[in-house]
């Protein structure tokens, strides 16, 4: 056993930190977190000061156990979880399950894996930061009261499978607001008109086009409301002599963006990239860890990725200066590095950005290392990291006012004023290397003009009339969401992926070419939550949240007091609300006990249900959404096809059920559209998009069905299987541990030939069938007593040729009814 034990999330972080540390130390992995609340129930104790009930789940308990004996021979444990709340809180829940004593334990932080920082770290450890902890509980206790105490209302009150959560909330709420904004819109018509012009004794080609601004003498931008103001324009403008009255000319500074911090990632890798924020942190998170690239080995590629700070250090920056000086030349160069501030509410400026943990490893060295979406994530992070060292670029920008007047018309006629822009650029700068974009941007671009003095007549080609109408505030895309997020100081860095994908997974909202549509399931939970629960929901309130949690990890606060603050009104509106939510009333009476029919939700939707369930269980569907008949007939027997609503929304299904149980989507009703990707087929070299399936989104090719190529999506592969010294009992081949629904086992590599599995070394294999007496009413063999992955039941021992099973029944004799 080495001398030091280090203990770190995963395993590519292990073997990265390993070759750096050397012999002396020996690196293990705790595969994330070994200690949680439990899964299946609140865990904890509000009455005495929220005091959580944490306990290791049994896919982590071996990891700790493991851990545990690894330290005991250690002269020292190292703890080098991430450099964040979380990363703390696993550090603490580590020391906690596996119980180290009798061990020094140092707590080591780092931003980037890296020689320098590794051995500085080590260098210098410390001791657990109580207070990160503590921040960290508390947010995890405030979320699993929010969701424990709200969840079983919107079970009651809309369906079952709904939840809520403090940040998921929030979010909600901002796309619906801005769903009902856009709904409410009243488009306003309006015109404008542009005229083609071009110097004189000048071929057309060189033409450009000024847009007119305003009436001479007039103050504003002149109003043009409909057709028959600019008719009236365009016809005062017949015959009109175009003058250049003046020429403006200006040269503008345009500064580079900051390094990223994980919201300008996540923003900036789905518009370029076309990243979900999911896959954009999956990916981060392996260039952080470490890949193998040649002659270094296993190193780290980038810093911390779970940052909102868009600082570097002085020594990264110097880097970037050198490079940019080699590559580019000095002119490229300012005359001092550039430092940036944190514009978000309440950032961590402690942390560094997101940047390359070397500004030499650029990316056409690292191209044969990396795969492609490794390689496009951290191209940008170079590019951005490298550009904001940069000089600033230099737009010289022309503007000229041209007077359009009627000279030889006999009344008199107004003067407008026509404007034309156009941009040049002067020096690039930043903009060689890297060019950011925006959210729903227009088209910038100014090609140049022409050059034009004061005084100077032009010609007219011609007058282009066009009609307008105002545009609604645009849906949210992922990148414009995160940002709202930020902006309103909502959640953290760690928190934005996980949100987005948890909203998307409840079927809250849901993603067309981008843009992010709230469900009627969404707006409903949403509504809900704004009558009953506005605090939760409100963003001043979720932001002020964030910011108690921040004074929290500063020792600032205590946390129990922030939880008590929060909870007892939180209460109070829940024991409100369950009692003013009633059902939907309909007026209608039950046609089997005559009480009121209600409106309630179920998986498949609303439906009227008897009021007085679950004594009269009559149930049926709301009037008006009772299958619909079509003109569309069965193929399989020829009956008319009928619209019905299912659990994914309306499908036809033959009139014949249950003896024809045919169904089909409707016509025109196609699944969400796959999202394209840049991935290739490895088979037919036909671009792979991502579709959904039952067990969530995987690559497919768009050459199915002649090609049925499927993989994962990057970053959420399978686990590799794990090599063993054990050997098949059957075939004596290599056995392997492989993951499974119910947890770790060993597996041959025989397989399909030999589909040998058991246990793994140490553990239980399932309980030996409990024989109870009786035979099976099929094939007269023993019934049995077997564990199968819902619980107990009873199955025939003549399996797999007899399949009988039943529930298992309590044995206990029925009370006999008592004699009236």
């Amino acid at each position: 056993m080495a001398e030091n034990l280090v203990i770190v999330e995963s395993p590519a972080k292990a073997r990265t930190i390993g070759k750096i540390l050397g012999k002396d130390f020996s690196v293990m992995a705790s595969l994330g977190h070994v200690r949680d609340l439990p899964q299946y129930r609140f865990g904890v104790n509000v009455a005495n000061d929220f005091e959580p009930f944490y306990e290791v789940p049994k896919t982590k308990k071996k990891t700790v156990q493991e851990l545990s004996k690894a330290a005991k021979g250690a002269s020292a444990v190292y703890l080098a979880t991430d450099p964040d709340r979380e990363g703390e809180a696993i550090s603490w829940h580590l020391l906690e399950a596996s119980k180290i004593k009798g061990v020094p334990v140092r707590r080591v932080v780092f931003h980037e894996i890296t020689k320098s920082a590794i051995t500085e770290a080590f260098d210098n450890p410390r001791e657990i930061d109580m207070d990160l902890v503590d921040a960290q509980q508390a947010r995890r206790i405030l979320d699993r009261v929010v969701g424990y105490r709200l969840s079983p209302l919107l079970w009651r009150k809309l369906e079952k499978g709904l939840s809520a959560g403090r940040v998921q909330s929030a979010a909600l709420r901002m796309v619906s607001d801005r769903e009902a904004e856009i709904t409410a819109f009243i488009p306003t018509e309006y015109w404008s008109m542009e005229a083609d012009l071009k110097k004189q004794e000048t071929a057309r080609k060189t033409a450009f086009r000024a847009l007119l601004h305003n009436q001479k003498g007039k103050r504003g931008k002149l109003s043009i409301p409909d057709e028959a103001a600019s008719m009236q324009i365009a016809s005062d403008l017949n015959g009109a002599a175009y003058t250049v009255a003046k020429v403006d000319k200006k040269q503008t500074r345009r500064q580079p963006a900051p390094p990223f911090t994980t919201s300008t990632l996540q923003q900036e890798a789905g518009r370029k990239l076309r990243f979900t924020a999911k896959r954009t942190m999956a990916v981060a998170q392996q260039l952080y860890e470490g890949l193998s690239v040649g002659n270094e080995g296993q190193v780290g590629l980038i810093t911390y990725m779970r940052t909102d700070s868009p600082s570097v250090s002085n020594e990264a920056r110097n880097e970037a200066r050198r490079y940019i000086s080699e590559k580019f030349g000095t002119k490229f160069v300012p005359p001092s590095p550039r430092a940036y501030k944190a514009r978000a509410k309440g950032a961590q400026e402690a942390h560094e950005a997101i940047r390359p943990t070397s500004c030499f490893r650029d990316p056409d060295y690292l191209k044969s290392y990396l795969d492609k979406d490794q390689m496009k994530l951290y191209e940008l992070i170079w590019k951005r990291m490298i550009a904001s060292q940069m000089s600033a670029a230099l737009i010289d920008q022309t503007t000229a006012h041209i007077e359009a007047e009627n000279r030889d018309a006999k009344a008199p006629s107004p003067v407008y004023m026509f404007r034309a822009t156009g941009s040049v650029t002067a020096f690039p700068g930043f903009l060689t290397l890297y060019h950011e974009d925006a959210d729903d941007q227009a088209d910038d671009k100014q090609p140049p003009l022409p050059d034009l003095s004061t005084g100077e007549l032009l010609d007219f080609l011609g007058l282009e009339q066009k009609q307008h109408f105002t545009q609604p505030p645009p849906r949210f895309t992922e990148a414009s969401l995160i940002k709202a997020l930020e902006e309103n100081g909502i959640g953290r860095p760690s928190t934005y992926a996980p949100t987005l994908s948890t909203i998307q997974d409840r079927k809250y909202i849901r993603k067309e070419k981008g843009r992010i549509h709230p469900t009627e399931l969404g707006l409903r939970v949403n509504g809900l939550l704004n009558d009953h629960f506005p605090d939760i929901v409100n963003l001043g309130f979720t932001a002020e949240m964030e910011r108690e949690l921040d004074e929290i990890s500063r020792g600032e606060r205590e946390w129990v007091p922030v939880l008590r603050e929060f909870y007892e009104p939180f209460q109070q509106a829940i024991d409100k609300a369950s009692d003013a939510i009633p059902d939907e009333a309909t007026g209608m009476l039950c046609d089997i006990c005559g009480e009121p029919m209600v409106v309630k939700s179920g998986r498949t939707g609303r439906f009227l249900s008897c009021s007085s369930y679950p004594k009269c269980k009559n149930a049926k569907p709301i009037p008006g959404e009772e299958p619909q008949e079509t003109d569309i007939f069965c193929e399989k027997c020829e009956r008319p096809m009928l619209i019905k609503v299912g659990r994914y929304g309306k499908f036809l299904s033959c009139s014949g059920y249950p003896e024809c149980k045919n169904t089909r989507p409707l016509p025109g009703d196609e699944r969400e559209a796959p999202e394209e990707t840049s991935e290739v087929c490895d088979k037919c070299q036909s671009p792979m998009v991502i579709r959904s399936g039952r067990r969530g989104k995987f690559l497919a090719c768009t050459a199915y069905p002649k090609c049925k190529n499927t993989r994962p999506l990057p970053g959420e592969e399978r686990e590799q299987p794990q090599e063993t010294d054990e050997v098949c009992d059957k075939c004596e081949s290599p056995m392997v541990i492989r993951s499974g629904r119910r947890g770790k086992f060993l597996a041959c590599t025989a397989y399909p030939k030999c589909k040998n599995t058991r246990p793994l070394p140490g553990e239980q294999s399932r309980p030996e069938p409990e024989l109870i007496g009786e035979a099976c009413e099929k094939c007269g063999k023993p019934l049995a007593i077997k564990v199968g992955r819902r619980g107990k039941f009873i199955a025939c021992t003549g399996y797999p040729k007899c399949k009988n099973a039943r529930p298992l029944v309590s044995k206990k004799p029925k009370k006999e009814p008592v004699p009236a």
